[in-house]
């Protein structure tokens, strides 16, 4: 594989910060983009504004949780423009009527206390050993509360109204590596093993004690894990990672 660039996508109230590390080792051997996913109220206006974002021609697509949404709505939108595609702590099913729910709830308490959302968040995110360490909870809260309500607002309607992307999964024809933290609990490693069951060749990496943000979580593992998949297509291999 020819130098190639790449698109990372965040999630809920995420931003570059969430990819600092992973950014910064893989810009020796990619060019790396991270999309703002803030201006729109749903999966299909987030795809269509991170494509306007993307370098141009092929790229690897990188996608986590919210960001994993609009990775598949990109390969319906424009499969051609991926030439390999990493899913994190995601799923393809739609929202369920309790989640719906639940994120109606934090949209009402955020219009008075919005920091009372990012903690409880956090908490439900973030592995015990993790939640309260500066790395994570630190970035956590600065991205979140730089990013505000209103984004918060937009991000959980397109959340919610986010298709079923499981009959799509099949033609998905491009490299694809699955990661997911063993002890998420918003994305369960079994919405991670349905992914890999239905993209043909797809790969699963299970990172430990780690929850939701893997890439804050366990930002030394997870890079390794990426510097490995892309020298596994072709791509240089970072220096300041080495061998597995």
């Amino acid at each position: 594989m020819d130098k190639v660039n790449m698109l990372f996508l965040p999630g809920l109230l995420n931003g570059a910060s969430l990819f600092e590390q992973q950014a910064d080792v893989l810009a020796d051997v990619v060019g790396v983009a991270i999309a703002d996913l803030t201006g729109a109220d749903s999966i299909s206006g987030l795809a269509t504004e991170a494509l306007t974002q993307a370098p141009d021609g092929p790229f690897v697509l990188l996608g986590m949780s919210m960001g994993g949404y609009v990775a598949f709505e990109i390969m319906r939108q424009a499969p051609e423009r991926v030439v390999a595609l990493a899913l994190l702590s995601t799923s393809a099913r739609p929202d369920t009527s309790a989640a719906t729910a639940t994120r109606r709830q934090l949209i009402e308490l955020g219009e008075n206390d919005f920091p009372a959302v990012i903690e409880r968040l956090l908490m439900r995110m973030t592995h015990p050993e993790h939640t309260n360490t500066p790395r994570v909870s630190g970035v956590f809260h600065s991205m979140a509360t730089a990013l505000g309500y209103d984004v918060f607002v937009r991000q959980q309607h397109a959340i919610i109204g986010r298709p079923d992307s499981r009959p799509g999964l099949k033609n998905i024809k491009c490299p694809t590596l699955v990661l997911c933290g063993r002890e998420d609990l918003v994305t369960s490693l079994d919405d991670h093993r349905e992914l890999v069951a239905a993209i043909g060749g797809a790969q699963l990496e299970v990172i430990e004690t780690c929850g939701h943000l893997a890439p804050l979580e366990q930002p030394e593992r997870v890079t390794q894990v990426l510097c490995d998949w892309l020298y596994s297509l072709g791509v240089p291999r970072a220096e300041r990672i080495g061998a597995a």
